[in-house]
């Protein structure tokens, strides 16, 4: 069996990171896995790139030039949303031809079209679509928020300056999705069960197989280790109980810093003992512009790509906290997690399935930045935290490990290869 993965870069972004991992999944368990990328970034022999060309920066040019018209000038979500008006056709490619399987990931920004898309179907392999986000279902957004027009069909987006119209860009592109999918056979597969339910409730995939199956995270990397030699290679304090936050983009409001700052202003209000104590490591990019927002001393750490690095991270700390407002299932709990270090999340999107309560980490209450600070302070000082911690390590090991993820998959590919010849 050959599996061609598809996915806009190689290695940046959760997207391209759980990509990456299956694929390293895949090939070790038998299958003959390769992975299509517009954006290469390792010499990995078994990632090929599309031929280096002008045409592809115009096409997210082109891309965002059409949102930003379309949105009366202004820059206004610019990034949130993206439409797929133009793209590579890659059926042409060798990869392409000798692929039993095409397993489409996360492929926007220029890199696909909607009528790309829509030629890969009509080639007639079996597709498989992980999703990532809901924009495969949606109009043009990547997270709709509290909006549920996807249900039926997207118009006045939110996303759009002034609330958008009755026709307003998210219409349109929703009805050529609409022609895209048309006919068509894809076994669409979400990361986690909040949205599987999504997806399976859309206007858009009425009709098409929505199944679930989590991210890999290779437990081999991904591990326990002594937490002094992982704060050394950091030059983080060794008498500090450190938190760790962890975002691409640290001003991204889905991330929900703003809830952590309000947690930890909490913490130091009513645990002056422990206030004293803590400290917050912050990675990603715009990370030293936090450090006046917290009552605690704050240790910046740039957007960290190597993974043994990210893993040593990971072990350097007490607690990994994550208040995203909307999220799918984050690779960084998943690693956190597999590394033996308890998360504190909301309760919301598939964060709830990856943290059992109380078990492995704490799960808090929606936008309440005061049970999130509990959540901590039950970690740090309420729970039996080697019970917690050896708690996430087999949680990680036995949902998300390699072997695990791969065997769902190739059930999945052995499916769809009888669904096209039926």
């Amino acid at each position: 069996m050959r599996v061609l993965i598809v996915n806009t870069s190689e290695r940046t972004g959760g997207a391209a990171i759980a990509a990456n991992r299956l694929m390293e999944a895949l090939k070790n368990n038998g299958v003959k896995a390769k992975m299509l990328v517009r954006d290469k970034e390792t010499g990995q022999i078994t990632v090929c790139a599309l031929r280096k060309s002008w045409r592809n920066r115009f096409r997210f040019v082109w891309e965002r030039v059409v949102i930003w018209k379309a949105n009366a000038f202004k820059k206004h979500n610019l990034f949130q949303v993206d439409i797929a008006n133009t793209g590579a056709d890659i059926t042409s490619l060798p990869e392409f031809k000798e692929a039993d399987i095409i397993h489409l990931h996360w492929i926007n920004q220029g890199f696909l079209s909607l009528k790309s898309i829509r030629k890969i179907i009509d080639s007639g392999k079996p597709v498989v679509w992980t999703l990532h986000d809901m924009w495969p279902f949606t109009g043009i957004c990547h997270y709709s928020g509290s909006c549920d027009k996807y249900l039926t069909e997207c118009h006045h987006c939110p996303l759009l300056l002034h609330g958008g119209s009755q026709k307003d860009l998210s219409t349109r592109v929703f009805r050529k999705k609409e022609k895209m999918l048309r006919g068509a056979h894809i076994t669409f597969v979400a990361c986690s069960q909040w949205l599987e339910k999504l997806a399976s409730q859309s206007a858009l995939l009425t009709g098409q197989r929505v199944v679930s199956i989590p991210n890999a995270i290779n437990t081999s990397l991904f591990r326990p280790e002594n937490k002094a030699t992982a704060r050394l290679s950091f030059n983080l304090p060794a008498d500090k109980i450190l938190l760790l936050f962890s975002s691409m983009k640290i001003t991204d409001k889905r991330k929900g810093i703003d809830f952590m700052v309000e947690a930890c202003r909490y913490l130091a209000e009513t645990q002056p003992q422990l206030a004293e104590k803590l400290g917050i490591v912050i990675v990603g990019k715009e990370a030293a512009a936090m450090k006046g927002m917290f009552p605690f001393p704050v240790y910046a750490v740039d957007y960290v790509a190597d993974e043994k690095r990210m893993a040593s991270l990971y072990n350097a700390v007490q607690a990994f906290v994550t208040p995203s407002l909307q999220d799918n299932l984050p690779n960084t709990i998943v690693e956190a997690m597999s590394c033996g270090t308890p998360c504190v999340g909301f309760e919301v999107g598939g964060i709830p399935e990856m943290i059992d309560h109380k078990i492995n980490g704490y799960v808090a209450r929606y936008q309440d930045s005061e049970d999130l600070a509990e959540g901590i302070l039950y970690v740090l000082q309420q729970a039996d935290y080697d019970s917690l911690s050896r708690a996430a390590v087999k949680k990680a090991g036995m949902t998300y490990g390699e072997s695990a993820v791969a065997m769902k998959y190739i059930k999945i590919y052995n499916q769809s290869t009888d669904r096209a010849k039926a």
